[in-house]
């Protein structure tokens, strides 16, 4: 790369990077682990897919900053689990949001093992509250027996599917945050028909990062809820 392109390059990260820490400020201690956690996926991404190459250039705003929403909207939660947590988004930067709240614990499951690699990798840099778990969802959420607070998902799998994989959490009063895109509108039609899915209560927060994305709030109707949502 010549200095040029290198120069212009570290300034779109600059400014992608202020963008979205003006969208979802963080404290400074904060911001470094994000940093590190910035650098070692540029460094993983040449040799795992963890991003779109495409949203690489914008990776704070499209990725971290989009991430940040869910753990805002559940302030209060301690213990969570990430579905299908891929390269991190959004559990692992919950865990970094977290990593100076005593108590705090992110449960990332994720399949693919040079992922989880790199999520054990990021952690361990970042001193983050994060416990990484390779294996299938269906295979790792029974073994789990802390009182989990929130689950969170992003771009995993349609509405119904989520609603199967944590429907046990949520019914001991966890709540769902999942990152939704476009296509939201259609699954909530094929939720709201009759059966399991009249259980759920569903709130929508409008995204700060994606105007055509949303953070979907799913509670179960019964149970007592764990922790607050803001909304």
């Amino acid at each position: 790369m010549s200095e040029k392109k290198r120069q212009k390059t570290a300034s779109t990260n600059d400014s992608d990077r202020a963008a979205a820490l003006k969208l979802c400020p963080v404290p400074p201690e904060t911001e470094a682990r994000l940093a590190i956690y910035a650098e070692l996926l540029r460094k993983w991404q040449k040799v795992i897919n963890l991003v779109s190459p495409s949203t690489l250039p914008r990776l704070w705003s499209r990725h971290f900053a989009d991430s940040l929403q869910v753990q805002a909207a559940a302030p209060a939660a301690r213990l969570w689990v990430d579905l299908g947590s891929g390269g991190g988004f959004p559990g692992l930067v919950t865990a970094i949001r977290l990593a100076d709240v005593s108590g705090a614990k992110i449960h990332l499951i994720e399949s693919d093992q040079r992922k989880c690699a790199f999520l054990r990798e990021v952690s361990r840099e970042t001193q983050a509250p994060a416990v990484v778990h390779q294996g299938r969802v269906e295979e790792i959420l029974p073994t789990l027996s802390e009182p989990i607070e929130a689950v969170s998902a992003r771009a995993l799998a349609p509405l119904p599917m989520l609603l199967a994989y944590a429907g046990d959490l949520l019914e001991k009063g966890a709540v769902g945050l999942f990152l939704k895109g476009e296509r939201l509108d259609d699954e909530l039609t094929d939720s709201n028909l009759p059966g399991t899915f009249a259980n759920y209560d569903f709130s929508l927060i409008r995204s700060a990062t994606l105007p055509s994305a949303r953070l979907l709030v799913v509670r179960n109707r019964i149970a007592s809820p764990r922790a607050d949502v803001k909304l």
